[in-house]
């Protein structure tokens, strides 16, 4: 775990790596949603985040990060639900619900595994990011965070105005499919709670996600090691944070990064 007096690289560092919780995988399918869950292989009143992928993505694409976040402690479930070319950011946004209600309705693993329904959380990258932000409008969470977040229908800023609690975005600099200007800066502005954006350095919009993909050749980017390092480690001090209430991630989370600078949003139109 985390000792406190760590520079913000020293603690990016640490972040960067796995925690020391031995990781168990399962199929969400086995109680009715495709999807697949990672969680420590015991513990009770874990934290829990439900993950939305990004369009046309597999969950299995984002492995590294849901493995990552396992192992420093958190039950983390993602949907494999809609997937084609015309998905419902909507239907994706109940889907992440359904999951966290699962996670604190069934006992997982062998049964050594519970969640408590206090320390919860959303994720997503992409258009998975806005229904991310359409699930937490509608339901009690302590925490959002968001990889280059897309808008959606209905539109993940106007949700945002009803998220009251702590989010982080991180932006890719490089984005030609969700640029930040777009689709980031808005659901920030309007976010209701309090909320930190930063922008990855030489991020594309791909390279929050692992692997090769016959879609790569429909999204912009590739997969990044740097970039996930970097997403992983502030992810998880996030979600450390505001979910469990650690605080001994608070110099990289207020820090500033050379690789991922605060971004500065516009002030809202009187």
């Amino acid at each position: 775990m985390a000792r406190t007096g760590k520079s913000a690289k020293g603690l990016l560092d640490e972040l960067s790596r796995p925690g020391e919780a031995e990781v168990l995988r399962g199929e969400l399918a086995l109680v009715g949603l495709p999807g697949v869950v990672y969680t420590p292989a015991s513990g009770s009143g874990l934290p829990a985040v439900a993950f939305g992928h990004g369009w046309l993505q597999p969950s299995k694409r984002y492995a590294r990060l849901l493995r990552h976040l396992a192992s420093w402690g958190f039950v983390v479930l993602a949907p494999d639900t809609e997937r084609g070319p015309l998905c419902s950011a909507q239907a994706l946004a109940a889907d992440l619900g359904t999951a966290l209600d699962i996670a604190c309705g069934v006992r997982l693993g062998t049964g050594q595994i519970s969640v408590d329904r206090d320390r919860l959380a959303l994720a997503g990258h992409g258009i998975g990011g806005g229904a991310a932000v359409l699930a937490a409008a509608v339901r009690s969470v302590s925490a959002v965070t968001l990889l280059a977040p897309s808008q959606t229908l209905p539109p993940a800023s106007m949700a945002a105005e009803a998220v009251t609690c702590p989010g982080l975005i991180l932006i890719a600099e490089r984005d030609r499919t969700a640029p930040g200007v777009a689709h980031a800066e808005p659901i920030a502005t309007s976010w209701a709670g309090p909320v930190s954006v930063r922008t990855v350095r030489k991020a594309s919009h791909l390279g929050f996600v692992d692997g090769s993909s016959w879609t790569d050749v429909l999204v912009d980017g590739r997969p990044e090691r740097a970039t996930q390092d970097l997403a992983n480690a502030l992810t998880t001090a996030f979600l450390l944070k505001h979910v469990t209430g650690s605080k001994a991630y608070d110099e990289l989370l207020d820090g500033d990064l050379r690789r991922a600078p605060l971004y500065e949003l516009a002030e809202p139109v009187a």
